[in-house]
């Protein structure tokens, strides 16, 4: 019966480390072709797929702006950073970029819907819907007929939550808000297409809104009195507890002091 020899230990030892050290090797073969391989040319980012409501870019104007900002190829991109790349572009409020093989990208575009200027007049800043406040080419709005807001830094949001609380109770009798301004005190003061001035004073919404529905209640009265029409108030102080006080366009009063109506 024939018995087969182990080996010492220290044949066994070099056998596992020769073992090891080539399969160690082996590895770092494969990590050299796939590094090469994934910085080949051909995997360069070469095209953009664009989807979303977009307006203001498509595919080539992406390629042409954004893909020349971009580092790597389809495996080494890092695409937080393209990500970035893209939301720096002056209309995009989000994007969400995946890979698209072999040297593509497909993104998903959120743009910002401009509802209204942001700032005192002159000030080209813009607010989205989301009540946020951007910066944007003016000469690509799709409307120029936006309501101006200004407020504090980081109020934009309540501004143009109080603009779309207050403009349908101006909606009947076919004025629009289209100037709305939150203090540096918390009041608040507004301009109608007519060019009248309200000055609305501070306040939570509901107080706001009320003294809006008392003005507007008895407001057409007023005017008339004097052969006057709303269009032709020249400003409201609605700050008043117990009513309001109203200028008219080419009417004024013996004490010079505003017509006050209760």
């Amino acid at each position: 019966m024939n018995t087969v020899k182990s080996l010492p230990l220290d044949i066994k030892l070099m056998n596992r480390v020769a073992s090891a050290l080539f399969g160690l090797l082996a590895l770092m073969l494969v990590g050299v072709v796939l590094a090469w391989v994934m910085r080949l040319p051909m995997f360069n980012i070469r095209g953009v797929s664009v989807v979303g409501d977009v307006v203001h870019y498509n595919a080539l104007t992406l390629k042409a702006n954004v893909i020349p900002r971009l580092h790597g190829t389809f495996f080494t991109l890092d695409v937080e950073a393209a990500r970035q790349v893209f939301e720096d572009m002056p209309w995009v409020r989000q994007a969400v970029v995946r890979r698209d093989f072999p040297n593509r990208l497909l993104v998903q575009l959120q743009e910002h819907q401009a509802v209204a200027y942001w700032g005192a007049e002159g000030d080209s800043r813009l607010v989205n819907s989301y009540g946020e406040v951007f910066d944007a080419n003016l000469g690509e709005l799709e409307k120029d007929d936006l309501p101006r807001l200004n407020g504090p830094e980081g109020q934009s949001a309540q501004v143009l939550a109080m603009h779309r609380t207050l403009q349908p109770l101006l909606t009947p009798m076919d004025l629009t808000l289209d100037q709305l301004e939150e203090t540096p005190r918390g009041g608040w003061r507004a301009q109608l297409d007519t060019g009248t001035v309200l000055e609305l004073g501070s306040g939570s919404t509901p107080e706001l809104v009320a003294r809006i529905e008392r003005f507007l209640k008895t407001v057409t009265q007023a005017t008339s009195r004097y052969n006057r029409t709303v269009e032709q108030l020249a400003s409201a102080d609605l700050r008043h507890t117990d009513g309001y006080a109203i200028r008219l366009n080419g009417v004024s009063t013996l004490d010079g002091n505003d017509i006050k109506k209760r």
